[in-house]
This record gives C-alpha cells, structure tokens and sequence, in this order.
C-alpha cells in the first residue's frame, strides 16, 4: 500500500493536475450558461430598462475578469501552482455572493411597460441562474480545495526525495 502511494506521488511529478483544470472549465461553463440565461429576456419590451442600468456594466465586466481569472487559474493549478488554488477558492466564494446581487435584485423588481406592470425575472430563471452561479462557485472551490491537497502531496513529496538525496 505504501509503495502504491509511493508511485502515486512520484507520476504526480510528470502528469499535470487535469481534474483541479477541468473543474475550473466546468465552472467556466456554467457561468457562460448564467451570463447567456440572465439576459435571455427581450429586454425592450418586456423588462423595460431595468438591465440598462450601471450594474449591469459592472456585471459584465466582472463576468470578463472572472472569465479570465478562472481559465489564467485553470492553466496554473494545472501545473500545481498553489496560488492558483487559492485564487479558485476565492473565485467560487465570490460566485456564491453573486447570487445576492443582480439575480436577486432582478427577481425582486417589477417594471412597468406600457401599462403592464410585470416581473423583470420570474421565478423559473431566478432558480437556474442561482444553480448555474452556486454551480459555478462549487466547481472553483472544488478545484481549489482538492488542488490545494495535491500541491501539499507533491510538495511533501519533492521533500521527502530531497531528504534521502541529501
């Protein structure tokens, strides 16, 4: 058993961390899925100019940055970078409290078109945007988690070799 987690340790070595990276693809995924279904409704005539607005800016431009952050992390935890496992972690943590923000807002609002007063997000949407955000949230704080304990492996590991070169 303790030479079979030997050999584990040691292909860690030569073999790149790809379920920490496609997690964090996956969370990729599911936040294209948010972004696409958040704005799925016909804005102009049926939710009025409730998604004209300053934070929907700022909601797009967080979505770009956490496009980025999460491939740029994806690429590092594959190569057992122990910040990138972190960045996920806090990338996923800030996922979750996005569904405190313009999911909720939007459930919550109701604007008036014409003479007709209705819901700028109904309750079938609110429901997949929250799984496709709390999705996405886990899928980093998956990635982070489990490649902050393959790095700390490998880094054991690499000592321990060390240890009996020296």
């Amino acid at each position: 058993m303790n030479e079979e987690l030997q050999i584990k340790r040691d292909r860690m070595r030569f073999v790149k961390n790809s379920l920490c990276a496609n997690l964090a693809i996956i969370a990729i995924v599911f936040d294209v899925l948010y972004f696409i279904n958040i704005y799925e409704a016909d804005v102009s005539h049926t939710v009025g100019n409730f998604y004209y607005q300053y934070r929907i800016g700022v909601s797009i431009i967080y979505n770009i940055l956490f496009l980025l952050a999460t491939f740029l992390s994806s690429e590092g935890i594959k190569n057992y970078k122990r910040e990138y496992a972190f960045a996920l972690i806090v990338l996923g943590l800030l996922q979750i409290v996005r569904i405190f923000w313009l999911p909720a807002q939007a459930a919550a609002a109701e604007v008036t078109v014409g003479s007709v007063t209705t819901r700028v997000m109904d309750a079938a949407q609110h429901v997949r945007v929250i799984i496709y955000l709390a999705a996405s949230g886990a899928c980093c704080i998956a990635s982070g988690v489990i490649g902050l304990q393959r790095c700390r492996e490998l880094s054991e590991h690499m000592a321990s070799l060390e240890a009996k070169k020296g």
